[in-house]
């Protein structure tokens, strides 16, 4: 049975994390969402407060999620979740721009040998400098079709030559290595994918244009460039004989573990901004209130903001739901696609009436609120469109179904 009170530890950090989000996070995050960049001194702060992604588990649950294991005690994915809430809280952008391996850390985790892990894993160890890890699946004819990626790769004498280009990638111009999906040839469909970790500054391998965004502006979103890149085979995770192992369909698995073991600090990010946007509502209503100035439909308004508060801690509850069945080894990709659907549209939805509640006429919009609804409405798409969630827990119901009948 999942338990959703916090542990005095759990609210050690969430105290600590909401501190630093209010004092270093939330009053730098209009100048930088202005300037679509975050100022370098940031990661000093960062490093002196000790918080990276480091902090994070890298391979939450240590490998993709199976029945019967015992769970585990330090419930490493619940903390993730907490964190990602509140430094989404400040700025979902900050969170992104957090130094570390990111999204390519399971993967790594995942599949990588035991020479690997500890390869790719060991430049986070350097404090000189911040370091980024970044994950390159999305291509711009493949998004939510994964198993549609044209990135070939080409068996060559020492390893592979990969051509393509990857879109939207996060932390892309940062990355000291990027976790690079590709095919061996896009008619073999999933059987043909392969994972490969490849460094910056590889001949062939060069950032094309940073994206410039709606929302999310501070955080790096930038399109890869493949040219007949050489990639030793000793780059190919978890090595020739794992793929020969697992029928060849191991490329395609691990990108959709990675989104199982990811999806729930996705659906964290939009709890956070979400719980921000609502805060912030009930201040505006209540400083106006308090100042005399009427407020037509106001036992609405009241309605409103319950109505909101209630939804932030439903996609809250279903995001610890999540995480508490990945920290315990169990199955979760329906819990976790149910959390990021979820918590993505309910987000969507209270920024936007935030907006709408504290809205007075001829006024601009509040700039923070102004600035969340911008920035939400990438949690409705990305690490999966909510459709493709919807569709995989449709997926996992039929199934249940067809077990308990005995199809």
């Amino acid at each position: 049975m999942p338990d959703f009170q916090e542990s005095s530890k759990e609210q050690t950090i969430r105290a600590y994390l909401h501190y630093f989000a209010e004092t270093e996070i939330r009053p730098r995050s209009l100048e930088a969402d202005r300037m679509a960049d975050i100022q370098p001194d940031f990661y000093s702060v960062l490093d002196r407060a000790g918080i990276s992604t480091e902090m994070m588990p890298r391979d939450p649950g240590s490998r993709p999620a199976q029945t019967g294991d015992a769970p585990r005690e330090h419930q490493t994915l619940r903390t993730a979740v907490l964190a990602s809430e509140e430094l989404s809280w400040g700025d979902a952008s900050f969170m992104l721009s957090l130094p570390g391996p990111g999204l390519g850390g399971p993967p790594v985790s995942f599949i990588g040998t035991p020479e690997q892990r500890e390869r790719f894993f060991a430049v986070f160890q350097d404090r000189g400098r911040p370091h980024f890890g970044a994950y390159a699946l999305t291509e711009p004819e493949a998004g939510s079709d994964v198993a549609g990626i044209r990135t070939r790769c080409e068996e060559v004498e020492g390893g592979f030559r990969i051509t393509g280009t990857k879109t939207f990638i996060t932390n892309g111009s940062r990355a000291d290595w990027v976790v690079v999906f590709a095919t061996l040839d896009p008619e073999l469909g999933r059987a043909g994918h392969r994972t490969f970790v490849v460094e910056r500054g590889r001949e062939g391998f060069s950032v094309g244009r940073r994206h410039h965004k709606l929302g999310l502006r501070a955080s790096d979103t930038a399109e890869l460039v493949f040219q007949d890149c050489f990639v030793p085979e000793e780059n190919l995770l978890g090595g020739r004989r794992h793929y020969e192992r697992q029928q060849s369909k191991e490329g395609f698995k691990v990108a959709m573990a990675t989104f199982d073991s990811t999806r729930p600090l996705v659906a964290a990010m939009a709890v956070g901004i979400a719980r921000a946007a609502a805060e912030r509502a009930r201040e505006l209503i209540r400083d106006r209130y308090m100042l005399g100035r009427a407020l037509p439909r106001y036992r609405a308004i009241l309605e409103g903001l319950d109505d909101m508060d209630r939804r932030v801690r439903a996609a809250r509850l279903l995001t610890w739901k999540s995480a508490y069945l990945a920290d315990a080894r169990q199955p979760q990709s329906r819990a976790a696609s149910m959390a990021k659907a979820y918590a993505g549209g309910q987000a969507v939805q209270i920024c936007r009436e935030a907006l709408e509640l504290t809205a007075d006429s001829g006024e601009e919009p509040d700039p923070l609120l102004e600035k969340w609804f911008r920035d939400i409405r990438v949690f409705d798409l990305f690490e999966g469109t909510a459709q493709v969630q919807r569709l995989v827990v449709a997926r996992r119901l039929f199934d249940e179904i067809g077990a308990k009948v005995g199809l």
